[in-house]
């Protein structure tokens, strides 16, 4: 029963909820939390949990939700998460603050990706879920939104500036995302009659004085002009301090950052930035990809012209290329794990490598002497067993590690030099990448 690891699931927008209620500390837990289950399992459409975690992993049952709340039990709070095992995946998370702090109900709710709710029949069950929880616990503010426009925001209902909802008392509407649900504090501080006014496709009053107002009757649209446009008008409305102008030129801005852009990198380390987009969090993605477009990588400088090739200064040239492919095997008994291509010492392997050092953020992770004697020697070995077992290389040893070359073609190339170079910083990894020499190395080869 393996989890899906939700922010492993696909690069992909989600859905968020963000729910701060209260609940009554004096009743019975379970039938306090009862109807937070009979919701979420009458109206989960298509992303129910189906794992619960405490502090061991369990199937989802009522049983098992009760059992995993209980072990997470300590003197102020308690809490639980619920996930998936299939598409789409979940991250959920239930905590209860207890006496003798103020009796706290808060939910987050992640379901990756966003275009499962693309349908209005699922939206509408959604909504209807949190229209259940904030009629029974009294709501402060709940929101639920694109993930990766919200994080563009500084929304407190996101938990992104959470100091300013607990100096203010979230004392006014700082965001309005596509379903909100205002509590009677804030509704009275704007105005009741002002909030059921809103120009939205649903706005409800319910029985606790609490306010849903849903913007469209999808959640995927958001940043369509139609949408921005709608949540411009009810945010505007319910904040007559603020511009139209203003905020619409905000969202747009929101919506440009998010739009789709088509990868154009440069051909030689392609497909080493793919994975690196892939890596980075959504909302940063097309950001990153337009700047990937018009970045190019330096020309290598770790290369000779062949005529000035330096003649081997060691006893014997054998034993010394012996001993770069001992480094290089450093190199693979280091990564084999991590990077289970390094034991084929393919072109194709550097890219992984690569990725792998630049993930890890390798330059600035480790000691920086342990980087100096250990890692550039390993790592310029195995890039030089690359050039001389793919691309007809040979080894021109010298003492000194950085003047060793290897021939290919009119060329010589310094791997030991690149490594050094490569090795300096997370950006340098990508300036000098293995996977760019060998390109190059590869071009110049006759």
């Amino acid at each position: 029963m393996k989890v899906l690891e939700f922010y492993g699931a696909g690069n992909e927008d989600f859905l968020r909820l963000s729910f701060d209620g209260a609940f009554n500390p004096r009743a019975a837990l379970e039938s306090e939390l009862q109807p937070f289950l009979q919701a979420l399992e009458q109206y989960g459409d298509g992303w129910m949990p189906d794992v619960i975690k405490g502090k061991r992993q369990r199937t989802y049952s009522r049983s098992s939700f009760w059992k995993a709340l209980e072990e997470r039990r300590d003197e102020n709070s308690m809490g639980l998460g619920l996930y998936r095992t299939k598409w789409p995946a979940l991250d959920m998370a239930l905590r209860l603050s207890l006496p003798p702090r103020p009796p706290e109900l808060s939910i987050t709710v992640k379901v990756k990706p966003l275009s499962s709710f693309a349908e209005e029949e699922r939206c509408h069950s959604f909504v209807e879920l949190v229209r259940t929880w904030a009629s029974r616990y009294p709501v402060i503010h709940a929101a639920a939104h694109s993930g990766d426009d919200t994080e563009l925001t500084n929304a407190p209902s996101f938990g992104r500036d959470k100091q300013t909802w607990y100096r203010d008392g979230f004392d006014k509407v700082y965001e309005v995302s596509w379903l909100n649900v205002f509590g009677p504090k804030l509704v009275e501080s704007i105005g009741r009659e002002r909030v059921l006014s809103t120009p939205a496709w649903r706005v409800e009053e319910l029985p606790n004085g609490c306010v849903l107002l849903v913007t469209r009757p999808t959640a995927t649209d958001f940043a369509s002009d139609e949408a921005r446009l709608a949540q411009a008008r009810a945010h505007v409305h319910l904040r007559p301090d603020l511009e139209f102008d203003t905020v619409l030129r905000t969202l747009r801005e929101r919506s440009a950052t998010l739009a789709p852009v088509q990868p154009r990198f440069h051909p030689d380390v392609a497909p080493l930035l793919s994975r690196v987009v892939d890596h980075v969090a959504s909302h940063q993605r097309q950001r990153t990809i337009a700047e990937f477009n018009s970045w190019r990588p330096p020309e290598p400088e770790e290369w000779r012209p062949a005529s000035s090739a330096l003649p081997p200064d060691v006893e014997d040239p054998e034993r010394a290329c012996a001993h770069y492919r001992l480094l290089a095997e450093h190199l693979v008994a280091l990564l084999h794990s991590e990077v289970p291509s390094v034991l084929d010492a393919t072109p194709e392997s550097l890219t992984d490598v690569d990725f792998y050092l630049w993930r890890e953020e390798f330059p600035t992770s480790r000691p920086r002497e342990a980087i100096d004697e250990r890692a550039v020697p390993a790592l310029g070995a195995y890039l030089g067993e690359v050039l001389v077992r793919h691309l007809g290389g040979q080894w021109l040893p010298r003492q000194k590690l950085e003047e060793a070359q290897v021939r290919v073609g009119h060329r010589l190339w310094l791997p030991f030099a690149r490594a050094r170079h490569a090795l300096l910083s997370r950006q340098a990894l990508l300036d000098s990448s293995l996977t760019q020499l060998y390109r190059v190395a590869e071009r110049h080869r006759r």
